[in-house]
C-alpha cells in the first residue's frame, strides 16, 4: 500500500535525527579519568620506603596531567628530593624500557641518593667513577643519556676540550659499562687523540673485536694512525672472510649468510698432532703442534700473521682439493705460527712456507718429519 506524503516526510524526519545522533555520538569525547596521584605514589615508593622524605598522604600536586610517566615522576620529587637533579638522573621514572630489573633499581637509587643530597661516590658509583668524575656526571655538558653522561664524565677527566667529552659522549663507547676497565683505556686515547664520532665507532667495532679476542689487549704504544692502518686490514680479513663464505655456499648450494652453514668444512681425515720437546725445567718445555684450518676466520688469520696467501686456497679446501695445516710452536704461554702446510687429496705436503713464503728451516723440517711420520704425510 503506497505511504502517503506525509508519512514519508515523518520516516524522512526519523532518518535524519536517528543520523545526527549518531554522529553525535563519534565526535563527542568520552569522559576523562581524572590522574591517578595514589597510584603514582605507590609506583614510586616500591623498592625504597626507607628513603622518603615526606609524608606519602599529603601529597596534593597540582598536576594537570594524567600520563602516569609524568605522575611517577612528580611522586619521585615529592617523595625523595631535596635538590633538584639533571634529567638523566631523572629518566629512569618516566622511561624504564629494556633495562635489567638491576639497571632499573640502580638508577632509581642513583635519583634517590643524588635528589636527597648525600653522596653518590659512596653509595656505589665509585665503582665505575672517581670524586671529580660523580660531580661531573652529575653536572653534564648540554642533554645526555644515563649511560652518556657517565663516559662524558670520564672523558672530561682526561679531556681539556669539553667539545672532546661532549663527542665521546655522542659514540657508541656509551653501551660498554660492562668491559669498563677496557673503554676506560679507550675513552683516554680519544681523548689525546682526537678524532670524529663517525671514526670513534668506526674503531669501537674493531676494538670490541681485539678485546674479545684477547682480553689483555692495550692501547698502549699505539697511534691514531697505528690504530687506523690495524683497523683497515680488520676490514679486509671481514671482507675476505665474507667472499669466502659466500664461495663456500655457493657451492653447498644455499644462499649467503652464516645462519645457512655450519663454520667449518670438513677437510682431510687427519688429526691434529702435537709433539713436546723433552726438558727437565718444565718452564722451558717446548710443545709443537700441527692444526688443520677448517674455517674462513682462520684461514685469514693465518695469512695476515704469516704474510702469505694462503687464504686464496680457500675455494680448494672447501671443495675438496686440497687441505691447509699450521704448524706452531708453544713455550712459556706464547705461541708462535712457524709454517703453513698445504696438502693434496693423496696426503703429500706439496707447499711448505714460513713467514713472507720463506722456505723452512733446519729445525723446522725436523719437526714436520716427526707429524709426516706419525700421520703418514708424504714430503716432497
Amino acid at each position: 500500500m503506497a505511504q502517503s506524503l506525509i508519512q514519508r516526510r515523518r520516516d524522512a524526519e526519523r532518518t535524519r535525527v536517528e543520523a545526527y545522533e549518531l554522529s553525535l555520538r563519534h565526535v563527542s569525547q568520552r569522559t576523562r579519568p581524572p590522574p591517578d596521584f595514589e597510584n603514582a605514589i605507590k609506583e614510586a615508593r616500591r623498592g625504597f620506603e626507607a628513603d622518603i622524605l615526606r609524608d606519602a598522604s599529603a601529597w596534593k600536586p597540582q598536576l594537570k596531567t594524567r600520563d602516569a610517566a609524568r605522575l611517577r615522576l612528580g611522586a619521585a620529587r615529592y617523595l625523595f628530593a631535596r635538590y633538584p637533579v639533571a634529567e638523566h638522573l631523572e629518566q629512569i621514572w618516566i622511561d624504564s624500557a629494556g633495562l635489567s630489573r638491576d639497571e632499573i633499581m640502580l638508577r632509581k637509587r642513583w635519583y634517590v641518593v643524588a635528589a636527597g643530597g648525600d653522596s653518590l661516590y659512596a653509595a656505589g658509583a665509585a665503582e665505575w667513577l672517581s670524586r671529580k668524575e660523580v660531580h661531573a656526571f652529575l653536572n653534564p655538558l648540554g642533554k645526555v643519556g644515563f649511560e652518556a653522561a657517565i663516559w662524558q664524565a670520564i672523558a672530561r677527566s682526561y679531556a681539556t676540550d669539553p667539545a672532546v667529552a661532549m663527542r665521546i659522549a655522542r659514540t657508541r663507547i656509551t653501551q660498554q659499562r660492562a668491559q669498563h676497565r677496557f673503554w676506560r683505556e679507550v675513552v683516554r686515547f680519544f681523548c689525546a687523540y682526537a678524532t670524529t664520532v663517525e671514526d670513534m665507532d668506526d674503531f669501537h667495532d674493531y676494538l670490541a673485536d681485539c678485546h674479545r679476542r684477547d682480553p689483555e689487549y692495550t692501547l698502549k704504544g699505539r697511534s691514531l694512525i697505528s690504530l687506523g692502518r690495524q683497523m683497515r686490514e680488520w676490514h679486509r680479513d671481514l671482507d675476505a672472510i665474507a667472499r669466502i663464505e659466500a664461495a663456500r655456499n655457493r657451492a653447498r648450494g644455499l644462499a649467503a649468510g652464516p645462519e645457512q652453514s655450519e663454520d667449518r668444512w670438513p677437510g682431510a681425515a687427519i688429526a691434529d698432532w702435537s709433539w713436546t720437546k723433552s726438558s727437565k725445567d718444565r718452564a722451558k718445555r717446548e710443545e709443537y703442534v700441527v692444526i688443520q684450518l677448517r674455517t674462513a676466520a682462520d684461514l685469514v688469520a693465518e695469512t695476515r700473521s704469516m704474510r702469505h696467501c694462503v687464504a686464496t686456497y680457500a675455494t680448494k679446501c672447501i671443495a675438496g682439493h686440497a687441505s691447509i695445516w699450521s704448524l706452531r710452536r708453544r713455550a712459556s704461554g706464547d705461541v708462535q705460527r712457524l709454517l703453513t702446510i698445504e696438502l693434496d687429496t693423496r696426503s703429500r705436503a706439496v707447499q711448505v712456507r714460513g713467514f713472507a713464503n720463506r722456505p723452512p728451516f733446519a729445525e723446522e723440517c725436523k719437526i714436520l718429519q716427526r707429524w709426516a711420520q706419525a700421520r703418514g704425510i708424504m714430503l716432497l
